[in-house]
Formats: C-alpha cells, sequence, structure tokens
C-alpha cells in the first residue's frame, strides 16, 4: 500500500521538475520586469507621462498646442521641438523636462519623442513654399495687424471663451506660440490655418507678423490686476 502511494506521486514530481526546467536562476518573466525611468524608450509610454496632460491624450483637444495637427509638424523643425522640451518655452507654462534643465528626462527620450511626433503625427506634408515662416523674420506693424485682427480673426475671438486678446490670456502665452497657432490653426477645436483664416487669401508671413505684434502689444505686465484702488484711512 505504501509502495502504491510512492509511485503515484513520482508522476507529479516529473512534471514540477520539467515545468522548472526553462526557468534559470537569477531570469526573470518579461511580464516582472520593471524598467528604470531613464531607460523607458517607448514613445507611447513617454508622451502619456508627460505631454498628454496638456496636448491631449492622442495629440489634441488639451488645453496646450495640437502637436497632432501636421500642419503644425510640418512648420516645426526638430532642433525647436527638441529645445521646446529640453528648456521649456518662455512666457508659457511650458517646463522644462531635460534632465541637464531640472526635468526628468534623458535627451535620447527627448529624441524619442520628437521621433514619435513624426511618425504618428507628420505623415501629410503641408505647402511649405509659401506659408509663413516658423519663426518670425519681420518686425511686426502693430497697427496693421489690428485691422486684420478685426477683419480675420474677431469674428471667432470675441468677447467670450476665445477671447485670445485678452491681456490675461496673452500674459500665458509667448509671441512664437502665437505664431505657431495662427500658422498652423488648431483643427482640434475648429480653428483655421494660414490658408483659411484670411478672406479671399491666405495670410502673408507679414500678415502674421503684424498680428502677433498687435496681441503681443495688449498684453499686461500684472495678468488680473488692477487691485482695487487704495482708499484713504482704509486699512
Amino acid at each position: 500500500m505504501m509502495r502504491s502511494k510512492h509511485l503515484s506521486i513520482a508522476p507529479c514530481l516529473l512534471l514540477l521538475a520539467c515545468l522548472g526546467c526553462g526557468r534559470h536562476a537569477g531570469v526573470k518573466d518579461n511580464a516582472s520586469v520593471v524598467l528604470r525611468p531613464e531607460d523607458e524608450l517607448r514613445f507611447e509610454v513617454l508622451y502619456n507621462q508627460n505631454c498628454a496632460g496638456c496636448h491631449g491624450a492622442n495629440g489634441m483637444n488639451g488645453a496646450a498646442m495640437d502637436l497632432a495637427n501636421p500642419e503644425y509638424q510640418s512648420l516645426a523643425d526638430d532642433a525647436s521641438l527638441i529645445r521646446w522640451i529640453s528648456k521649456g518655452m518662455p512666457q508659457t507654462q511650458m517646463p522644462a523636462f531635460a534632465i541637464s534643465a531640472g526635468g526628468i528626462l534623458t535627451d535620447k527620450q527627448i529624441a524619442v519623442l520628437v521621433q514619435g511626433m513624426r511618425q504618428h503625427w507628420g505623415q501629410t506634408a503641408a505647402a511649405q513654399r509659401q506659408r509663413p515662416s516658423y519663426a518670425g523674420s519681420q518686425t511686426g506693424d502693430a497697427p496693421r495687424g489690428k485691422e486684420l485682427f478685426q477683419k480675420s480673426c474677431a469674428s471667432c475671438h470675441k468677447a467670450s471663451k476665445q477671447e485670445i486678446a485678452s491681456p490675461d490670456y496673452l500674459a500665458l502665452v509667448s509671441d512664437q506660440a502665437l505664431r505657431s497657432i495662427i500658422v498652423a490653426g488648431r483643427p482640434d477645436i475648429g480653428q483655421p490655418d494660414w490658408r483659411t483664416v484670411k478672406p479671399g487669401a491666405p495670410l502673408s508671413d507679414q500678415d502674421v507678423s503684424d498680428i502677433v505684434r498687435y496681441l503681443a502689444s495688449q498684453r499686461t505686465a500684472t495678468p488680473g490686476q488692477p487691485y482695487p484702488e487704495h482708499r484713504e484711512g482704509a486699512e
């Protein structure tokens, strides 16, 4: 009786031994491997962890620039994107992400982000010959920019949630960001680009510079002000 019991256990032990043959000491299952933060090089993971909160889950419908816009991807060159991601964009809420600038991303991870944006959202080539440049190359004329704004932009950007000329909004956005939005548009929220915003003709490089100059002239150094006037005798 005892012998029969031992024989019945033997096949179970053999099965367990076979299951363990493929596992070596010190080797973990792929599912249990956890990457160090600096070793993460998957675009989707890096984008969702660092960019989606402002630019939207799929590069659109976020509070910040529509990165999934092919027109924007064609407009901004790699060096500019790397600079903004690495060091942040002045006069905006865009922070610096490079470790060298106090952020958490390596140069390689930033390169993965730029390459990933190109691969996912840069498929459609935009017309580049007549398009205004990414960086302003001409000095803007604020009075002319005001006229262009009133003719081409004010019908949508009136006194509402989309009032782009609000001094408080303009205090939070840089000239470069304004220029990018005017040229590339924001298709995720229905804003036209440089080709269709101006009735009868696309915006020229000078037109964009003039509008940006006008909007910049509306900024205030103290957004949310003025404070209530001080009254005599008030504490």
